[in-house]
């Protein structure tokens, strides 16, 4: 195993879920479902795209889907891939596929990832259609959602059973904070983890790349019977999605990446960048809480996240117990925070959950942090954890910096004192099996034609910068502004920006560059 260097800044702490963790609000079930459908008529089969393939993946790329009926108005398939496709005949993997047929004569098939990565493109689509795609487009696309290598219902990576990740996910250290015992236990923590998704992942590890799943894409629009990818990608998507174009220029066709990744950025950076964007997400959740005058805290709002702050001292000095038995320590409870900051229909949790906690009851903070672990009732509902780690580890580069890291830990602990201390720790990625093959650098896609990067001005946990920065390296970007707060901007109830990428996916009109919707 290639050793690495301790980072002290936690590489992407935050878990750039898309719309998987975008709404928690409690007035109703954390897992209520979108209503079913109706059933639409079907859509013209096409034959396989198989023009310009090479010999030894015509068998991938020349397969015929069968679909089967999974719910009403969806159908489910799985397509076959190559575990490696620079050798693509030594084993296989599978992807699995759900299609919503277009209400009248299809334009084309519209693939669509909620980002994470490890987040469920067939969960979103199967469970929350009209949430992650407009009605519009439900009409005029068959949408299709779809696992990536890795991720749920296709050929996954597993890890720890259920108690076992409640220990990795909610344990309490026994070492205090920021000690050399601390970060050695943590770092034993995160060995075990990947030791155990070494173990139990059959041996696909090294192939949980974005690369790998941009090639996968490129499959699932051939075998479709699409000449070109529409594809709307949300948070780690629009990686995914920069990603496929830069590999397939000629074959991008309609691509609109929503609260986007810098793929120039570099690990702890990203971390970094993300600590402010979430301290200043919590600074406009503090003042509206302040105003609604139903607030636990009180003052300024620098008064009002001093007494945050306190509270997360006294959670990681006496953690507190919930009706399950589990404790809730500071870090859980940052990420309850986080959940409930990916959308400002969420903060009205947070706030009930930060009233309950300074009285003793975490009970709705766990229920927030559960939601963001995919958890309920003791069970983990995906493996968007274990695939996360995976795709991440692979990624990004090793690090070895130590001038660049300690600035970027100087920066957040000045520009997001509330959030720093439990953004701060050993890289989990220290002590993954394997080295990564990704590189970080500016994506061009140079051929690719027109595509639109949607960015919003206040989003936490892929900030603003990035869009922008996104948007100027591609050859032909264009960039959307949505005024506000919260994580993505399309279909979150802003007419500007939903007219402007459904005449873009349905009249290919391209939006004007630099269009800013208030």
């Amino acid at each position: 195993m290639t050793e690495r260097k301790t980072s002290r800044i936690r590489r992407a702490v935050a878990l750039i879920a898309g719309l998987a963790v975008v709404s928690v609000a409690l007035s109703g079930c954390l897992y209520a479902m979108i209503p079913e459908q109706a059933t639409p008529r079907p859509s013209t089969v096409n034959e396989p795209d198989i023009e310009g393939v090479s010999e030894d993946l015509l068998p991938y790329y020349g397969q015929t889907l069968e679909w089967t009926a999974c719910g009403t108005g969806f159908d489910c398939t799985d397509v076959t891939a190559p575990l490696d496709w620079e050798n693509p005949g030594d084993a296989e993997i599978t992807l699995s596929v759900v299609r919503h047929r277009a209400g009248g004569t299809p334009v084309g098939s519209l693939l669509t990832n909620p980002g994470g990565p490890g987040s469920s493109g067939v969960d979103l689509i199967q469970g929350s259609l009209e949430y992650a795609v407009g009605t519009a487009l439900i009409e005029n696309y068959d949408v299709i959602g779809f696992d990536p290598r890795g991720v749920g219902r296709s050929t996954a990576v597993t890890c720890f059973d259920d108690a076992e990740m409640d220990e990795y996910l909610y344990g309490i250290p026994e070492a205090p904070r920021g000690t050399t015992e601390w970060e050695i236990e943590l770092l034993e923590s995160h060995k075990a983890f990947a030791d155990a998704c070494e173990a139990n992942s059959g041996g696909i590890l090294p192939y949980i790349t974005t690369v790998n799943a941009a090639r996968d894409m490129d499959l699932i629009r051939a075998v479709l019977g699409d000449k070109q990818l529409n594809y709307l990608g949300y948070s780690y998507g629009t990686f995914l999605g920069a990603t496929y174009a830069q590999l397939y220029p000629h074959k991008a066709g309609r691509l609109v990446l929503d609260g986007a990744i810098d793929p120039s950025v570099p690990g702890f950076e990203v971390g970094a960048t993300q600590a402010l964007g979430f301290e200043s997400a919590l600074r406009a959740y503090m003042k509206n809480c302040l105003d609604s005058g139903e607030c636990p805290f009180n003052g300024s709002v620098d008064d009002a996240m001093a007494d945050l702050g306190a509270l997360l001292e006294s959670a990681d000095r006496t953690p507190l117990q919930g009706g399950d038995g589990r404790m809730m320590g500071a870090d859980s409870m940052m990420t309850a925070i986080i959940a409930a900051l990916y959308s400002q229909d969420s903060w009205g949790a947070l706030t009930q959950a930060l009233t309950e906690a300074l009285q003793g009851d975490p009970a709705t903070a766990f229920a927030l942090a559960d939601f963001y672990n995919q958890r309920e009732n003791g069970t983990y509902l995906d493996n968007s954890t274990e695939a996360f780690r995976a795709y991440n580890c692979m990624d990004y580069p090793v690090e070895d910096d130590p001038a660049a890291e300690e600035s970027m830990m100087a920066e957040i602990r000045e520009g997001a004192p509330t959030i720093a201390p439990y953004w701060e720790g050993p890289d989990s990625c220290e002590v993954w099996p394997y080295p990564p093959t990704g590189t970080r650098g500016e994506i061009v896609a140079a051929g690719a034609g027109p595509i639109v990067v949607v960015g919003t001005t206040n989003d936490p946990a892929t900030p603003y910068e990035w869009s922008e920065a996104l948007a100027g390296q591609l050859e032909e970007g264009v960039l959307i502004t949505r005024v506000g707060e919260g994580h993505t901007g399309y279909n979150k109830g802003n007419i500007c920006v939903d007219e402007a990428v459904e005449a873009y996916f349905l009249e290919d009109v391209v939006p004007e560059d630099g269009l800013r919707c208030e």
